[in-house]
């Protein structure tokens, strides 16, 4: 077995695995060694998130810790692992872990030295190499299910969600009130998002990648439960969610009361206690007095056309449309998620043309939209299959042919009488360019009743887009502080160089080079004036890392030369010497420029710190935007669009305030200055809303969330309104 668990009673091992094996001494370990033989022995005390090479093969890097020789001066060394048995690890290792490795490769970090000029020593463990792990485990949970592994004994804390902190990983039980089930997102990734709560009543949104996707949670409807352990708490866009952080797990259970209680996770290895038996049942218990059950949940006797629900059923047939589909099992228990139902007009030998009923399973994710099989020990699936079993297929396929000759007479065709039928109501439907993401019960409100309500409200129109502010679609790009509310234009290049000009006048300081933190190198331009220029690396645990992980910090540099830095290296900070310490420059440049991106921060509410509090980022090579901004002190600006929509329903025209990041246009603003393909997609978004020389007739309807306010200018108030929750429809973009 490449991995084992051993129990220790009273720190002993139950069984000795490894009296086969001489162990070495982490001090003795050299390159090109046979260590087949042989074993090492430490605890874990380092674990990276798993990683995947182009060519697909799993990585996993963790760091052991010599207890025996803790004075020595090789105590710790990395292990690499790879393939099967770094996936099979990544879910059992904690930190704190007493780990063995037997058979291994010994090589050495020729690309990075230590600080006392030393090569740093790896190890690789492969089952190629028929490298095998070893856990000591100090207790053996006791429980029923077969399922349940062996896993270390870790006593853990599960934080009610309305106690979540920014920058935190926890543990949290929850009750899915929305999902998406995993998809191929635009990345390698998989991604699934989940919305759960909890007694408090505090709703978190869960956004979890995993390049696996059974590792992500195996959700079948709303009212399941979930454990997730250790989840990252983030705040965006002044809303906590949670984001998948290293050694993330899940498990999943039965939301139904009396249900087994019986987890859903494909992992081999976890913990599951009487006590998470007991917050399982009480979720359960809270969920069914305060959670209403879900109605989307139908069955095909009780669809209407224009609806949206979610089916479970078997798959009978199936037929291949094109190369790429996946084909599913026939056979199968599949659920549909967000299923839509429309009238068709078919024709017929005996009528020209008549009504039936279609289902479709749009593309997207929009709405949880999706599709998962399930299992046959699924209670779902169980009461369907004894459905199945006592149905009469022959009388049903008689009722078929009632049900579609009385479809004929109640779903007639469009016709010229002036009347709207279901059909012309459908189509009308289908026409709309944008698609609500939240409060679907609010009914639709005309223009001129909302004229002449009083703020604050909200509300759902229907209408066209009769013409919109700015003409000129760059020029509706604004940065936006979430703090003052204020907002402020993109700096231009010329101006974001005469900036960088004058922050470059001051010579840089010769005591400010080369510290613990970067190591600093100084030229002289060929100008006139003769500029000096210095970039200071920035160090990673004292070893400078690859230019494409690296943050550098620049002073005296010119946008052009800025710009080709930023090429190159993963992120460039401008700074200017300051009296004791280097200083951002003013706030009008950019506090951080990664790629092309210029990311910038807030005159009025960031209270700037020193460069050498970069040194508390643990993580010193994704350099996030927002971990940057914290320790610096910088309240960053969030690049929007704010536009002026006027629309008109034929009983009225109201304009409407729109400011928005990426939902909208589900385009990011940050990135439409720089992106062609970006300004040519929302001219075209554009262009669809509001057709060049055409009647206002032939403009398609926009379904959106308006909320009205008070604004007060002077001794005048007015109201206005700004459009939410809402975004342009997937086939549009």
């Amino acid at each position: 077995m490449p991995l084992e668990l051993i129990k220790e009673v009273n720190g002993v091992p139950e069984v000795q695995r490894l009296s086969k094996f001489q162990k070495v001494d982490f001090k003795s370990l050299q390159p090109g060694c046979d260590y087949s033989k042989k074993y090492i022995q430490g605890e874990l005390s380092l674990i990276s998130s798993l990683t995947y090479r182009r060519n697909g093969t799993a990585v996993l890097k963790i760091g052991l810790q010599e207890k025996e020789n803790s004075n020595s001066e090789v105590n710790t060394i990395n292990v690499l692992f790879f393939g099967k048995l770094a996936k099979d690890c990544v879910d059992v290792f904690y930190p704190g872990d007493t780990i063995a490795v037997a058979r291994f490769v010994v090589f050495s970090g020729s690309s990075s030295a230590s600080s006392d000029g030393k090569n740093c020593l790896f190890l690789k463990a492969f089952e190629g190499f028929r490298s095998t792990v070893y856990v000591y485990v100090k207790s053996i949970r006791n429980f029923s299910s077969e399922s349940m592994s062996l896993v270390p004994a870790t006593h853990y804390t599960y934080t009610p969600l309305n106690q979540l902190k920014d920058g935190t990983v926890v543990n949290v039980y929850g009750v899915v009130k929305f999902f998406k089930p995993p998809y191929l997102s635009k990345g390698t990734d998989y991604c699934s998002v989940v919305t759960i709560v909890d007694e408090t009543n505090v709703k978190l949104t869960c956004m979890l990648f995993s390049g696996n996707y059974e590792a992500l949670p195996i959700i079948y409807k709303n009212g399941d439960i979930v454990r997730f352990h250790r989840l990252k708490i983030q705040v965006y866009k002044n809303e906590t969610q949670g984001i998948t952080s290293s050694g993330f797990a899940s498990l999943t259970f039965e939301g139904t009361l009396g249900a087994p209680v019986i987890p859903r996770t494909s992992s081999k290895y976890f913990n599951f206690t009487t006590e998470d038996h007991k917050r399982v049942e009480a979720l359960r218990i809270w969920a069914s007095n305060h959670i209403p059950s879900s109605s989307t949940l139908l069955k095909l006797c009780d669809v209407q056309p224009m609806q949206y629900f979610d089916l479970t059923c078997q798959l009978l047939g199936r037929a291949e449309v094109d190369g790429t589909s996946f084909l599913l099992k026939i056979g199968c228990f599949l659920r549909l998620y967000s299923l839509h139902t429309k009238l068709q007009s078919v024709n017929s030998e005996t009528q020209s043309t008549f009504l039936c009923l279609e289902f479709h399973l749009h593309g997207g994710t929009s709405y949880g939209r999706g599709i998962r099989v399930l299992p046959e020990s699924n209670s779902d699936v169980d009461q369907l299959k004894k459905v199945l079993a006592s149905a009469d297929l022959t009388a049903n396929q008689h009722l078929d042919s009632v049900w579609l000759s009385k479809c004929e007479d109640s779903f007639p065709a469009a016709s010229s009488s002036g009347s709207v039928s279901l059909f012309e109501v459908e189509r009308c439907q289908q026409l709309s360019a944008t698609i609500l993401t939240d409060h679907q019960y609010l009914e639709k409100t005309p223009l001129c009743a909302i004229l002449k309500q009083k703020a604050p409200q909200q509300y759902r129109i229907r209408a066209k887009l009769r013409s919109y502010k700015p003409r000129r679609l760059f020029q509706s790009v604004k940065l936006y502080c979430p703090e003052c509310h204020t907002l402020q234009e993109v700096p231009h290049d010329g101006d974001l160089d005469i900036i960088l000009q004058e922050g470059a006048t001051k010579t840089p300081d010769t005591k400010l080079q080369n510290t613990s933190l970067y190591d600093s190198n100084v030229w002289t331009t060929n100008d006139q004036g003769e500029r000096k220029v210095a970039i200071h690396f920035v160090k990673n645990n004292g070893i400078l890392p690859l230019s494409n992980e690296c943050l550098i910090l620049i002073e005296g540099g010119a946008l052009s030369e800025i710009c080709k830095l930023s090429n190159k290296f993963h992120s460039v900070i401008p700074v200017r010497s300051g009296n004791e310490d280097l200083e951002l420059l003013d706030l009008s440049a950019p506090f951080l420029i990664q790629g092309n991106i210029h990311h910038y921060g807030c005159k009025q509410c960031s209270r700037l710190k020193s460069i050498q509090n970069l040194n508390s980022l643990v993580d010193k090579t994704s350099w996030i935007p927002s971990s940057v901004a914290e320790i610096l002190g910088v309240v960053p600006l969030q690049y929007v669009f704010v536009m002026t929509f006027t629309f008109d329903d034929g009983t009225g025209v109201l304009e409407a305030y729109l400011m928005d990041s990426d939902k909208f246009f589900q385009i990011p603003a940050s990135e439409i200055l720089i992106n062609d393909d970006l300004q040519k997609s929302m001219d075209m978004i554009m262009d669809m809303f509001c057709p060049p020389g055409t009647k206002i007739d032939a403009y398609p309807w926009l379904e959106c969330f308006i909320k009205s306010y008070n604004v007060i200018s002077g001794t005048e108030q007015k109201i206005c309104y700004q459009i939410f929750d809402t975004m342009v429809a997937e086939d549009l973009i």
